[in-house]
């Protein structure tokens, strides 16, 4: 795993080892930021469930202003220290390890421009998330959510029920990425 782009790119990342994180594949990374590169210059990107810290590392490499990444492992969260130092990513990182909702609810006092939820599969963790997000009002008029998912049908269902427009759907493999925006 490593930056695709920006300032550190090329930086090879540290990853966690065991089967509890699966790291978003560097072809769904580079599609991603592909879709939101014109987002990117000067955002408040969240990182929500972050494993190790590629995604929102790769944000500030691109040009992001700052980016809130949150693990509750501490493993996790070890891994991304080493890779914000790697990648001299301090002055634009706010880490947090501890629950989604905690961060959600406590630690965020600012709207954020653009939140990426790669929870563990099989969970509401994301359907939980979005709801917190717009209940404590954390986004701007135009901040867009992207949500990786392996369980599409599940998750869009979900999402019938909350005050957001799916803007667009992108599959990669088993994966899915799930764009929406606030109403």
């Amino acid at each position: 795993m490593r930056i695709i782009a920006g300032k550190a790119k090329g930086t090879k990342l540290y990853t966690l080892e065991g089967e509890n994180t699966r790291p978003t594949l560097d072809r769904v990374k580079e599609s991603l930021f592909n879709i939101i590169q014109n987002e990117i210059q000067d955002s408040i990107f969240l990182d929500l469930f972050s494993g190790s810290g590629a995604i929102g590392l790769e944000a500030v490499s691109r040009g992001a202003k700052k980016a809130i990444l949150c693990d509750k492992s501490k493993e996790a969260c070890m891994i991304i220290k080493k890779n914000i130092e790697k990648t001299h990513t301090l002055e634009n990182i706010e880490l947090y390890q501890t629950d989604f909702k905690e961060v959600l609810t406590k630690k965020i006092h600012e709207k954020l421009d653009i939140i990426f939820l790669d929870p563990p599969y099989k969970t509401d963790f994301a359907i939980e998330a979005v709801k917190i997000v717009l209940e404590k009002d954390l986004l701007k008029e135009n901040t867009i959510i992207i949500i990786e998912t392996d369980d599409n049908d599940r998750i869009l269902e979900s999402l019938k029920n909350i005050n957001c427009k799916i803007e667009d759907v992108r599959k990669y493999g088993r994966a899915y990425l799930i764009f929406l925006r606030r109403i």
